[in-house]
């Protein structure tokens, strides 16, 4: 077996570049190598890909150093636990270049881009326009963006239960109406006109 095998015995790995025999876990993944696994370590590779980037006069991040089983978030310019990334094979430490904290934010904005066309602040001014609170109930906090599912117009900030009311309504304002009516005590009874067809009260 070669320098760079793996050693079955062990579960052990040898760099080709630093020569140090390292568990598995210490390799990047790499699908034409034999085992598996870049020949390189992960902390070899870093400074290989640096050394290959300065040297094509290209500007590196300075690196924040971090106790073990921890790394240095460039979004949040925090140092967390390695629990607190999701891991990615294909870096070079085996984990995420953001934590879950910031790549759950960053989808969430993204979500708001896609899905409504407006940002987390004009999102944020709707809320405090409306005191925090729902645009309906008036009651529980604003968190679920409403939208018109016709015309794609964001229309306010709702709570989860309004929102879903909305939706169970199918949007139909002649239904909300209905709704408010039979909540105050008035039942809207059809009226039979003609054999098989009924006319709702106007």
């Amino acid at each position: 077996m070669g320098e760079s095998g793996l050693h079955d015995s062990e579960g052990l790995k040898r760099c080709s570049r630093c020569k140090d025999h390292k568990p598995r876990a210490a390799f990047a993944g790499n699908r034409s190598a034999r085992d598996g696994l870049q020949a390189y370590c992960r902390e070899c590779w870093t400074a290989y890909h640096q050394a290959r980037q300065l040297a094509k006069g290209k500007n590196i991040r300075p690196r924040v150093e971090t106790p073990e089983g921890h790394k240095f978030c460039r979004s949040c310019a925090e140092i967390k636990p390695h629990s607190e990334w999701h891991r990615n094979s294909k870096a070079s430490d085996g984990f995420a270049t953001s934590c879950k904290a910031c790549r759950a934010s960053k989808a969430r904005a993204d979500h708001l881009r896609r899905q409504y066309g407006i940002t987390e602040a004009e999102r944020d001014e709707m809320i405090a326009s409306q005191m925090g609170l729902c645009a309906i109930c008036l009651k529980a906090p604003a968190a679920h963006v409403d939208h018109c599912h016709k015309t794609g117009r964001v229309r306010g900030v709702l709570c989860f239960n309004c929102n879903s009311g909305l939706g169970l309504l199918r949007d139909d304002p002649e239904a909300a109406y209905r709704a408010a009516d039979y909540l105050e005590g008035n039942a809207w009874k059809p009226t039979l006109v003609a054999p098989g067809v009924y006319q709702l009260p106007s």
